[in-house]
């Protein structure tokens, strides 16, 4: 069990947290939520005690090992990928370690001996010996095959960087895990592995995640964290949306019913208080108006962004044909005789852990990548708008937001443009901030703004999702499933996949592709073990 007892966290004048008492108990998994810059990963922090409080403490039960995912990607690039993991249970690494220094001594004493003998027994009580097996066997699940498990770190992708870590963090069964955003950077075959993992393990979580599917597939109980204060509802993060909405519907109605109470009183007071044979009466009923108290109902923090994408056209009958596409990358065919036909009512999502296949296929049908072999040809009444997994060159400008955005708009006035600036949640001089020193969220926010603005009849986008919160998301994933024309896409987030998309198409790792008219639950639910086989041929063949 872990707790806090009136923690409170100031960052100069401003109270981030004011004190907090919370318990998370064993057995449980609680998803933390809460507006970007609520302070959700900083409570994480905090419980974790990487950073200490203004005031008050957490408290852990004696003897229970806490575990959190770590942030820095390059904290471990000289040690090998099966020890990282190992290190996620510090003191079973230690004891390995130590082993080993003393049985590498040339002279052997007595006092070694015995000091051997002390950590053989503890090494043994700590299950050790299955250690090595144990972080493979996360190591494989999460996506990283076997003959990388003795590289170094520092030849690792980023992407697989993160599996590690998430493995360290999971391994040697913690009673208590943070996890802030696992998730990010993993494939959907990843997540799915890891919802197994979570909704198996039997102690104490506690995750961030603007993920609603994975929020809704592991928690137990939603903490909410609003106005620097979490309260902690029973059910999933859907079940937190309709109980919190009803909340607020149900203080709405009962302050209705008193505002009508306190009117019908005051009219009767302001008509009999001068009356002498109804005194009495408008004396009573002024004091039951002084106990009628409006239940306060503050807004909450979170500000959800107005995302509609509207085509200046409609689009015809032909929308694209891709014939044959190959390409090679760094000596690699990611990209091996692709063809499919678009229909006008389509909305593709583009999955499989090949992410390189899916971003090399989208700058290829941008303009961007000439393919190697192959053509595809877009139809005369389509236009394309593309949002690019990869923004930094965009951004690369000393331009403002609004001047920016205004190259891509028929109408040319400041004040239209700043209009879809105000619906991504760009309030008054922020349009005129440089894009260089934007966030990531606000970098999606702007590309986003962009693709309203130019009423494309046909949507791409590579991985929108990164970078925004759960608000955004949400917003994003609204205005995808009412778009009336045509999305390409590819998605880490399983909802946005399933609510979108009536196709998918999936890369398999030879660069060859699956093409099927379905949902993604329909999809993984039919087709699960003839993928699994496909992939495993594919791997013995390289083999």
């Amino acid at each position: 069990m872990i707790q806090t007892s009136n923690v409170t966290l100031r960052l100069g004048k401003k109270a981030l947290f004011e004190e907090v008492n919370i318990k998370f108990t064993e057995g449980n998994c609680y998803g933390l939520i809460g507006a970007n810059g609520a302070g959700k990963s900083t409570f994480l922090k905090i419980l974790s005690g990487q950073i200490e409080p203004t005031s008050g403490e957490v408290i852990i039960t004696p003897g229970q090992r806490l575990s959190f995912l770590q942030q820095d990607h390059f904290k471990y690039d000289d040690k090998m990928v099966l020890d990282t993991v190992i290190m996620g249970n510090t003191r079973l690494y230690d004891i390995m370690k130590e082993k080993e220094a003393i049985y590498a001594k040339e002279d052997f004493s007595d006092e070694d001996g015995i000091r051997a003998s002390e950590l053989e027994a503890e090494f043994a009580e700590m299950d050790g010996w299955n250690a090595e097996s144990d972080a493979a066997t996360l190591l494989n699940g999460l996506g990283i095959p076997s003959e990388e498990h003795y590289t170094l770190m520092k030849d690792l992708p980023g992407a697989s960087k993160v599996k590690v870590l998430l493995a360290q963090a999971l391994f040697g069964n913690p009673d208590i895990l943070l996890l802030d955003e696992p998730t990010n950077h993993l494939d959907l075959d990843a997540i799915s592995w890891l919802e197994e993992f979570l909704i198996n393990f039997e102690n104490t979580v506690i995750i961030v995640s603007h993920d609603r599917y994975f929020l809704n597939k592991v928690c137990t109980n939603i903490a909410d964290l609003d106005y620097g204060k979490i309260q902690i509802y029973a059910g999933n993060y859907d079940f937190w949306y309709e109980s919190s909405q009803l909340m607020i519907r149900q203080m709405k109605e009962a302050n209705k019913k008193k505002e009508e109470k306190i009117k019908e009183l005051q009219e009767f007071i302001s008509r009999f208080s001068a009356n002498a044979s109804k005194s009495k009466q408008a004396t009573s009923r002024k004091k039951a108006l002084e106990k009628i108290q409006l239940d306060e109902i503050r807004p909450s923090s979170r500000k959800y962004p107005y995302i509609d994408f509207r085509p200046n056209r409609e689009i015809g009958n032909e929308v694209l044909t891709v014939d044959g596409i190959s390409k090679t990358i760094d000596g690699v065919k990611v990209l091996d005789n692709i063809s499919f036909i678009v229909g006008h009512d389509d909305k593709i999502a583009f999955v499989g852990g090949n992410e390189l296949a899916k971003t090399t296929l989208f700058k290829i049908l941008a303009g961007e990548l000439e393919p190697d072999e192959g053509s595809y040809k877009w139809g005369v009444t389509t236009s394309q708008s593309y949002f690019p997994k990869d923004n930094t060159e965009i951004f690369d400008t000393d331009s403002v937001i609004v001047d920016w955005l205004t190259q891509f708009s028929e109408v040319k006035e400041a004040t239209y443009v700043r209009g879809f600036l105000g619906r991504m949640l760009f309030a008054g001089e922020d349009g005129v901030k440089k894009m260089r020193v934007l966030s990531g969220g606000e970098k999606v926010r702007v590309l986003l703004s962009r693709m309203m603005i130019e009423g494309s009849n046909v949507l791409m986008f590579d991985e929108p999702t990164d970078h925004l919160d759960m608000e955004s998301i949400t917003a994003l994933n609204n205005g995808m499933i009412k778009f009336p024309g045509v999305i390409l896409f590819s998605s880490r987030d399983h909802q946005v996949v399933q609510t979108t998309a009536n196709r998918i198409i999936e890369f398999l790792p030879n660069g060859s592709m699956i093409d099927k008219v379905t949902t993604y639950d329909e999809y993984l639910e039919s087709d699960e073990m003839a993928r699994k086989r496909q992939v495993f041929s594919v791997e013995e063949s390289e083999d």
